[in-house]
């Protein structure tokens, strides 16, 4: 046998190989799907937002996810030493929460602020004590070791990042995710406020849920 017939016979096993391979392919895809057993996972298309935490609050106390349960919550993930961004959203969600509260008090009783630290190296329990001595009084910072934080910021979808500065400087900033979350009175997740929304909107969204 020639050289040659060697080659056409392999190419022609090859053939009928990957012919009786589309041939299985075309059955399977054919076949009728089960409406039980085999049935396709149902998903809304939306990530899941929020999850169990442990981490410590500036007066030094514990807190889980439980605290989220019977209240409204504001969420937002930032750090003491940003610049201009992370204080901008504090002071947007502690007027928030004056507009509310304007003329009765009370419908802010079961509504608060959580600021969630990304530089817990820098941010700790006496920093953060410090530090939220600027902000609306329903406002209270978190904090925790680095697994503590990166598993709270995994829970929310939280992007954080260091940028140091100039090479031989100790000096850096927190690259992270912009949003404030508002999370209902089960733990879910109910709507985001992005960047530049103001006080205004952000309490408007509040009544909606407010009930």
């Amino acid at each position: 046998m020639s050289a040659s017939t060697i080659r056409l016979s392999i190419l022609g096993i090859i053939s009928l190989a990957l012919l009786a391979l589309a041939c299985v392919w075309w059955r399977q895809s054919s076949a009728p799907v089960s409406e039980t057993a085999n049935a396709p996972v149902r998903q809304s298309g939306m990530a899941t937002i929020g999850g169990p935490f442990s981490l410590t609050d500036h007066h030094g106390n514990r807190v889980t996810e439980a605290t989220l349960i019977g209240r409204l919550t504001l969420m937002y993930f930032g750090y003491a030493s940003c610049p201009d961004v992370c204080p901008t959203e504090l002071q947007n969600m502690g007027a928030a929460l004056d507009l509310l509260a304007a003329g009765d008090p009370g419908k802010i009783r079961d509504i608060q602020i959580l600021f969630i630290t990304v530089d817990p190296a820098r941010d700790t329990v006496a920093a953060l004590g410090d530090y939220m001595t600027n902000f609306h009084p329903k406002a209270s910072a978190l904090t925790g070791n680095a697994d503590e934080i990166a598993a709270a910021a995994k829970a929310y979808r939280v992007y954080f990042s260091r940028v140091d500065a100039e090479q031989g400087s100790e000096a850096y900033l927190m690259d992270h995710s912009n949003i404030i979350y508002l999370m209902g009175r089960d733990g879910e997740f109910l709507a985001h406020f992005g960047f530049g929304t103001s006080a205004e909107q952000i309490a408007a969204r509040l009544r909606e849920f407010q009930g």
